[in-house]
This record gives structure tokens, sequence and C-alpha cells, in this order.
């Protein structure tokens, strides 16, 4: 990820958020970039150049990710986290843009599409989760327990970054010390693991097939046919219930596609939007 400084901050609804402006604020067209489980903007240092070339570009760090708040007073469900970045586009005043949403991303994305339909002209979803179910009951009562923020620092530290990126990337040449090192940066902070632990509690679950099938934003869905993740017949069956969508395949890539296709992400983004 960029330095710090190099991005801004706004208090939105009781947390400070981080974001990053690229591209031609005079643009005719916005692109708002939304970051998956466990990422930040960085996940699209690859992608924003080539779309920088045609739009404003804006990425925003979810809370409790990147350089956003890990606080213990905010909800973090799906819905109160899509409101509040719907907040600081307003708070930027950034009236009508596009959301483009990678994995978990994705369903912020779906979220602000029905809380706020009239302000989004297109959706892109990039390899987005759809259909996880609410926690079970006996994680969401563990997730109160003193201790639980070290098991899942512990659980997540079990692969280590590493190993979390060679089960999202199809090309294993693709990873370096730079994408290791924009991966590791946001578990620097010990404050992060109390907050997912929070996101585990609040997270609501993905939209149902009936809240899918009243969004009305045109949508692009991307995909990687190797995709491990979040495989391509949850982008299949997506692409069946968003009543405007329309799915793209990419062979010989994984989950991370904003790092793996970052040219041909572009062109159909670029194309889907002129």
């Amino acid at each position: 990820m960029a330095d710090c400084q190099q991005g801004k901050k706004a208090c939105i609804n009781g947390i400070q958020m981080y974001y990053e402006e690229s591209g031609n604020s005079c643009a005719a067209h916005t692109i708002v970039l939304l970051h998956g489980f466990l990422s930040s903007s960085f996940s699209f240092r690859m992608l924003v150049p080539y779309l920088a070339k045609d739009f404003r570009v804006l990425s925003v760090d979810l809370p409790p990710f990147g350089y956003s708040d890990k606080t213990k007073k905010f909800y973090y469900s799906y819905k109160n986290i899509a409101a509040t970045v719907l907040q600081l586009l307003e708070e930027i005043n950034i009236e009508r843009f596009s959301v483009a949403g990678h994995s978990m991303g994705g369903q912020i994305a779906l979220n602000m599409m029905l809380q706020s339909p009239e302000k989004i002209d297109k959706g892109i979803l990039l390899s987005s989760s759809g259909y996880y179910t609410r926690a079970k009951r006996h994680h969401i009562l563990a997730s109160y327990l003193p201790f639980f923020p070290v098991f899942v620092k512990h659980y997540l530290g079990k692969t280590g970054v590493v190993g979390n990126l060679k089960s999202v990337v199809y090309d294993q040449a693709l990873i370096d010390k730079t994408m290791i090192d924009g991966y590791a940066k946001p578990f620097e902070s010990t404050e992060i693991f109390p907050a997912l632990a929070r996101l585990l509690r609040h997270r609501e679950g993905d939209l149902s097939e009936k809240s899918l099938q009243n969004i009305e934003t045109p949508c692009l869905l991307i995909w990687g046919e190797n995709d491990k993740i979040v495989p391509v017949n949850i982008g299949k069956r997506l692409s069946k219930d968003l009543p405007y969508a329309r799915l793209v395949v990419f062979k010989e890539t994984g989950h991370l596609v904003p790092e793996e296709r970052p040219k041909e992400v572009y062109e159909e983004i670029s194309s889907f939007i002129n």
C-alpha cells in the first residue's frame, strides 16, 4: 500500500476511514474500489494505474482493515460497513459512481446497491463472495471470550501470509517480497484481532437470493477459472440471481483477479462502463 501520508482520512460514522484517490478528479466517471477480507487498498495496486487513465478512482480501506480504524465501538455488519462507505462518499462530494468489490468487498458493494441504487451507475464484482451464511451460534458465542482474539491470531498465523497467497494466486511466480509485505502489513497492529472477532460476531451473512433479485444495478462479474476461495460456480449463480448481470471468466487465474489480470480487468471494466 502507498504510505499512509499519501492517502486521506475522514471521520465517518464514529471512525476514521482511510482512502486513496487516483486519476483525474474531473473525469466523467468515478470508480470506488472495495477490497476483500484480510486485505486493503494494496490489493488494487496493479489495477489502479490502468483505471486512473480514464476514471477518477477511489480505493477505500474497509473497517477494520488497512489504515482504517479497528475500534471496539464500530458495528462490523456488512450493512453498516456499506452505509459507512456511502457516508464517506457523501462527505467527499461523490454523488454518482460505479463500485467494484473484490471477494468480501463484493458483498459490501451489493449492499450499497440495495441501500442507494440511485447513486450507483454500475456494479463490478471481482470474485465476489456469495451465499455464505452467518457464523454458527457457538462461534459467535466464543467470540465474546477474552482469549478469542489470541485464537484468531494463531489461526490466521498457521498458514502465514505466503501460505495464504499461494492459495489465492494461480501463478505462484507472482508472489514476491512486495506482495508478501503488502498483505502482511495490516497484521502488524494487534488491534486487528479483537476487531476480526467482532466482524465474525456482527457479520449477518451474504445477501439472500431474494435480495439479489431486487438489485437493478447493471453488474459485471469477473472470475478466475481456478479460484479456490470463491469457486466460479458462485459467479454463475450470482449472474442468474442478479437481474442485469454478465459473467466473464479468465482462464489460468485464481482468486486475486485484480493482481493477476489487471490489464484484462481494466479492459472489461472500461468497456462495461463506456
